[in-house]
């Protein structure tokens, strides 16, 4: 059985190359397709031209080519991956040769963050960036956290890795269109501290779950309305994972889950969150879903107490 989570990458027999979504891969590998080869593509690997496929384009690839695949994410099956891409394989050869990535692993060394806990995802992963790629930079478990003070620290410092500026906010602000004002946005997104400017590259810091940390499944529910609800967090440890987690103290809802990035992160243990979205009731227990579209309308978390103590 392939053994794979999220930000890992394969390649399919065909040189398909998909971005792995979840976790837990029941019927196959579940992902979703990034890059095909292309002879018009403008990246390039081992020789072969390859394109660089959005969301909703590569939805469309695939209903066409692999009608079979396709459900809530691609289904790749095992029997298909002819190559499984782990992030902290390349750092080394990275480090070597591009000093945006030495630049961040050097300050995540310096915290006392292993190389094998620490890589790179997005087109750095497979080796197909270019100048214009953002540095998608991964860390495990609660090395995480650690790599996210240090880079907080290293910004402070001044120097080669640097705080976002006001242009940049806006773009990232723009590309996501968030349900929440930009004022409020930025607040959140500062406290965050998990993005930040390296040799004038934006970049991300990644949480990934550590193998210990894997345990069960998300259970599938069944949508039973939408509800806005103010609650307390009680538990906030994976918050930047992908879906976000945040355990609340509410007298419906158990846990509120965000499978939109802007929300990751959005609020810590013990404050109080306004959250919108669709509840789904599983088994005994019911959940609050935030960004159940690609750009959900109606849905987001706000951090009550952050707003409170900025005014």
């Amino acid at each position: 059985m392939i053994k794979t989570r999220i930000r890992d990458f394969i390649i399919t027999k065909d040189d398909w190359i998909f971005a792995v979504a979840d976790y837990f891969h029941p019927d196959g590998v579940r992902c979703v397709l990034r890059y095909v080869p292309d002879e018009s593509g403008d990246r390039q690997l081992n020789g072969m031209k390859y394109r660089k496929y959005d969301f909703d384009v590569a939805f469309d690839f695939m209903r066409e080519n692999r009608p079979e695949w396709v459900q809530d994410v691609h289904i790749v099956p095992e029997d298909q991956v002819k190559k499984v891409l782990y992030p902290p394989d390349p750092i080394p050869e990275l480090v070597k040769q591009d000093e945006r990535v030495k630049a961040v692993a050097d300050v995540l060394l310096s915290a006392g963050i292993p190389l094998e806990k620490m890589g790179v995802t997005g087109s750095f992963l497979p080796g197909l960036q270019n100048d214009q790629s953002d540095v998608d930079f991964v860390v495990y478990g609660n090395d995480w956290f650690k790599a996210r003070d240090a880079i907080a620290a290293a910004k402070k410092q001044g120097g080669f890795i640097e705080d976002i500026d006001e242009a940049m906010w806006h773009r990232i602000y723009n590309k996501r269109i968030p349900e929440i004002s930009y004022e409020e946005f930025i607040l959140h997104e500062k406290r965050k501290g998990n993005r930040g400017m390296v040799g004038g590259t934006y970049f991300d810091l990644l949480f990934v779950r550590d193998w210990d940390q894997i345990n069960r499944p998300l259970a599938r529910g069944v949508d039973v309305g939408t509800m806005r609800i103010e609650a307390t967090v009680t538990d906030a440890g994976l918050a930047f994972d992908n879906p976000s987690v945040y355990k609340v103290d509410h007298d419906e809802i158990d846990h509120v889950l965000s499978y939109t990035h802007t929300y990751a992160g959005q609020a810590l243990e013990g404050e109080i969150i306004d959250a919108q979205g669709v509840v789904e009731q599983v088994g005994d227990i019911k959940r609050l879903v935030v960004g159940t579209s690609r750009e959900p309308k109606g849905e987001w978390i706000r951090s009550l107490t952050l707003l409170e103590e900025s005014r």
